[in-house]
């Protein structure tokens, strides 16, 4: 995976609307673990659009995605990245649960975090010293657990969205949508957002 953690599990492709909510996961981790290069804005440059299969929300978030990948330039969405994301001593957002659920990096978030990804059978990979509850982690994972074989129960994939995912993220892409610096990164954050929505309304949390 793209950030700090690693299942000890096989990736293998699902069918249906597992298939569809894994790739949502995996694209936000993608876009929130590095800067949009070449390949990926020409990928998103190249999406076809079904509302039929995405809904209404979902597929308008596609589509101003799409529509501002047509816009960008690698060198501009790396340089966005870094101010929103990395900045000199702190960019203008900062993507960590703990940060947003307590005010404080490392915090009792974080410590909740390892014992679930421990007991799920996730490890840090060697080498990366970035924390756990890093935004494009967190998604990475929910993809896993939503893709991986054996896919893991639906108990199991709500536990972990509610306890580190729905109670803090939607705030952060609704930030990222606001942030001064974003501009191909707003478009990230709308469909970051519409996704984190109907993820609650699909795991019956109230919104």
């Amino acid at each position: 995976m793209n950030m700090a953690v690693a299942r000890q599990l096989s990736d293998a492709a699902v069918d249906s609307g597992d298939e569809l909510r894994a790739i949502g996961y995996r694209m936000l981790g993608r876009l929130l673990a590095h800067p949009a290069d070449e390949d990926l804005l020409g990928r998103l440059r190249d999406l076809q659009i079904d509302e039929r299969g995405s809904g209404r929300e979902m597929a308008a978030a596609w589509s101003m995605l799409k529509l501002a990948a047509q816009k960008a330039r690698p060198e501009q969405v790396e340089d966005e990245f870094n101010q929103l994301f990395i900045g000199i001593g702190r960019g203008e957002l900062v993507p960590y649960g703990s940060w947003y659920l307590s005010g404080f990096l490392m915090e009792k978030p974080l410590a909740l975090l390892r014992r679930d990804l421990d007991q799920l059978g996730f490890e840090r990979r060697p080498g990366v010293s970035e924390p756990e509850d890093h935004a494009a982690a967190l998604c990475d994972v929910l993809g896993m657990l939503a893709s991986s074989e054996p896919r893991s129960p639906f108990d199991v994939q709500k536990h972990f969205f509610e306890r580190h995912i729905g109670c803090w993220m939607e705030r952060f892409f609704d930030d990222l949508q606001r942030a001064q610096s974003a501009h191909f990164y707003r478009a990230v954050g709308q469909l970051g957002s519409s996704f984190i929505a109907l993820e609650k309304r699909y795991f019956g949390m109230e919104v």
